[in-house]
């Protein structure tokens, strides 16, 4: 297995608290570091129909086989559960009891916050961080290739396709996780819908627009996606407005956890196709906007990523709140440093002064530059931007 970052945030909650709840995607590893962290606590994985329908049927006869805890896979399977593992932490009052997993945000923390309020922490847990293949050897040369292969590590551990990989992982996410969270009639459409949301991936986020073209009404296409934010497919930027005029866009950006996934849902087959995609730059986006989150979460930290645009159209990609103060970056997939990348960091420098860091450019290309408008950074040295944050 990698060595994942988030090992030392995970140890310190099972420190400290009775009980750990990892969430995240399917495939993201979640199991795998909870066996390697835990390697003395039986694993059950609520997956299997004997396991699962034994804590349904009979909760208290199931969990006196654990009295000394254990690792449960996938909980949400069965939330009824947590209530018992309540009364259980409660008895015997002490850190570190049960380390639980779930791949469905939304159901795994309602149950959790009304069973496990006070008593449980929680840590998410995304597919590979671009800073743990790295550390790894495998990072190539082209940032095409990265952002094609996308980083669930299934690809990188088993060395599958990821054309074949990724088709598979929709058509398993679509037809059981969604089935289980959710009763959609008609599957196609929600696959429709999850393209349409790859094809905006960096934009504006346009709710009427999106149903619209997906043919369905706005709700559901709120509801879908809220359903795609709490299983880990997307989320949201803010817009960041305090402090400012009133003029200002208020409307979220939409992004992917994976570039890879963006990918196969756009039909991309190679990473020399990704070379001249018209939306290379969205995508390329999106993977920094992921490697920032991933920053955040591995640290069990809460993510403060934003962007900045006005009404005129003057934008800058990103802001992290970095203390009091607020850290630009801009996000360039082309290979040469040109001089209109600089006209919205400068204009926010001017707006932004008395709070604001100098701001940084992440870009395609190959050369470290440290100029007095932005410190300017290639992509296959990310990690000394998010280092900064």
């Amino acid at each position: 297995m990698l060595p994942r970052l988030a090992s030392s945030a995970l140890l310190q909650l099972g420190s400290q608290y009775p009980v750990t709840v990892i969430t995240g995607p399917r495939q993201a590893g979640k199991s795998t570091l909870a066996k390697t962290l835990f390697p003395n606590k039986p694993y059950i994985s609520l997956e299997n129909l004997d396991e699962r329908e034994f804590a349904q049927s009979d909760p208290r006869g199931f969990l006196k086989r654990y009295l000394e805890g254990a690792v449960f896979d996938e909980v949400q399977r069965c939330p009824e559960l947590l209530s018992y593992i309540q009364t259980v932490v409660d008895e015997k009052n002490q850190p570190g009891q049960f380390i639980l997993t779930g791949s469905a945000q939304l159901t795994l923390l309602t149950a959790v916050s009304q069973s496990l309020a006070g008593r449980a922490a929680l840590l998410s847990l995304l597919p590979f961080s671009w800073m743990e293949l790295k550390s790894a050897g495998l990072i190539g040369n082209q940032f095409e290739q990265l952002l094609f292969q996308g980083c669930y590590p299934p690809i990188y551990d088993r060395h599958l396709s990821p054309n074949d990989w990724y088709s598979d992982y929709i058509q398993t996410y679509i037809e059981r996780d969604i089935r289980q969270i959710l009763n959609i009639q008609n599957l196609g459409t929600f696959q429709k819908f999850l393209k349409l949301c790859a094809g905006r991936v960096g934009q504006l986020l346009n709710l009427s627009s999106l149903a619209s073209d997906c043919g369905i009404s706005h709700s559901t296409a709120t509801q879908w996606l809220n359903l795609l934010e709490a299983t880990y497919i997307v989320f949201r930027v803010q817009p960041y407005f305090k402090n400012f005029s009133k003029r200002l866009v208020k409307t979220p950006k939409l992004y992917f956890y994976d570039s890879g996934l963006i990918c196969s849902l756009l039909r991309i087959e190679s990473s020399s196709q990704l070379e001249t995609y018209s939306s290379r730059g969205s995508i390329f986006e999106s993977w920094v906007a992921s490697e920032i989150l991933k920053k955040f979460l591995n640290h069990h930290r809460r993510p403060t990523l934003y962007f900045w645009r006005d009404h005129k159209g003057m934008e800058v990609d990103f802001l992290i709140e970095h203390g009091d103060r607020l850290l630009p970056l801009e996000v360039k997939s082309g290979s040469t440093v040109a001089s209109d990348w600089f006209d919205s960091l400068k204009f926010w420098q001017e707006l932004a002064k008395p709070y604001s860091e100098k701001p940084w450019v992440i870009y395609g290309g190959e050369d470290r530059q440290s100029r007095s408008s932005a410190e300017i950074v290639p992509w296959n040295q990310l990690d000394e931007f998010l280092e900064k944050i």
